[in-house]
């Protein structure tokens, strides 16, 4: 298998794994727990949540884990509206991944404003748009990098813009492979992941200002400051630990890595598969993301396409959801401009520090082949 969808979830990394054993097993205490096997286990989470606050810019009692990035989200936006009253309208980016998506439709359902903030044909966010927001009681909320194209938002700009509203942005895809920081960036919120990194699924972290009167929408016990209720999973917060520490201090020589094989991507696409459309900014995107579509869609099954791929053992997505077995047209393309044709027929090519060259080049190849055929 080549696996180049690197976007959707990582490997996780040996040394990671060799982390969270002796948690797993021997140490397995309650994190909850008052006697030796639990203070253990409490000691861990905390040197955890320092390193990873660390690493973020933040202190690490504005860092509460969580089980991933759909959770943070989520976390905020629905805490910010009903437990903690922060905010009254929400804006959002026409490109956010669907995990704030879907909260925002739910709390507009129940009387909360939502405003959409549309993107130009590279999927980056008007500013214009943005500097007419009312900032009264606002929550805006814009990922730092898109999911499927790999740009870069102007977060910098966007909190010029808006300096008296509360800034979220969901980081789970940037958050070890471009810098990264929390007082830098002004932000108030930021969600995070381990399994993009190398870690492992099922946890993530959610950065809270500190200052800010922020309550839990999840009741239980006074785990996370009373933030967010649950028994900490240990074995997962040390990987995410491993992970996040690995992936910040390699971050150099793997984004070189990763653009060195996006950019043979890019060009080989070029000379390889005629009538293609780059969907990935060439500036201010990550390094490992090259998303393509083709102007000519309706005569290609984009479903198809995928399936050939993984018939020639090669892993890629659209980035777009499959619903009852129907493959969606990506909200992002189409908010960028292109036809639901286009944006049902893209392909999403994610690289990490682990691929290729001849991964690429095999890639590409079987892309050509497949393309070709169905366009004879």
């Amino acid at each position: 298998m080549i696996y180049l969808d690197n976007s959707a979830t990582t490997r996780l990394d040996d040394h990671v794994l060799e982390a969270m054993l002796p948690w797993m097993q021997g140490d397995f205490g309650n994190a909850s727990s008052v006697y030796a096997l639990g203070r253990k286990a409490r000691v861990a989470v905390e040197n955890a949540r320092e390193e990873v606050a660390h690493l973020i810019g933040a202190h690490p009692a504005e860092l509460i884990f969580t089980s991933g990035g759909t959770e943070s989200n989520n976390t905020v936006l629905k805490s910010a509206v009903h437990e903690s009253a922060l905010a009254r309208r929400i804006a959002i980016g026409a490109t956010e991944h669907h995990a704030i998506l879907h909260p925002t439709e739910d709390l507009n359902r129940t009387g909360t404003e939502i405003f959409h903030v549309p993107v130009d044909e590279q999927g980056f966010v008007r500013l214009s748009e943005i500097a007419n927001l009312k900032q009264e009681g606002l929550l805006i909320s814009i990922m730092y990098a898109n999911n499927e194209t790999g740009a870069i938002q102007p977060l910098s700009a966007i909190r010029e813009a808006l300096p008296d509203a509360l800034l979220h942005t969901d980081a789970v895809q940037s958050f070890g492979k471009i810098p990264f920081d929390v007082q830098a960036l002004k932000l108030d919120f930021a969600t995070l992941s381990a399994h993009k990194i190398h870690g492992p699924k099922g946890v993530g972290a959610l950065f809270i200002r500190k200052g800010i009167d922020f309550k839990a929408h999840q009741q239980g016990g006074a785990q996370e400051r009373n933030r967010r209720a649950g028994t900490e999973p240990v074995a997962l917060i040390i990987g995410f630990q491993a992970a996040a520490r690995a992936a910040v201090k390699e971050m150099e020589t793997r984004t070189a890595t990763m653009l060195a094989r996006t950019q043979l991507l890019r060009s080989l696409l070029e000379a390889s598969v005629p009538n293609i459309r780059l969907n990935t900014p060439l500036q201010n995107s990550l390094p490992n993301i090259v998303n393509i579509s083709f102007p000519d869609a309706e005569a290609l099954d984009g479903e198809a396409i995928l399936q050939s791929m993984d018939i020639h053992g090669i892993a890629v997505s659209n980035g777009s959801a499959c619903v009852s077995g129907s493959l969606q047209p990506s909200h992002v393309l189409v908010a960028m401009g292109r036809t639901d044709a286009e944006a049902k027929a893209a392909v999403r090519f994610s690289v990490s520090k682990d691929t290729t060259e001849s991964e690429i080049r095999s890639a590409v190849e079987a892309l050509s082949d497949i393309v070709t055929a169905m366009r004879s």
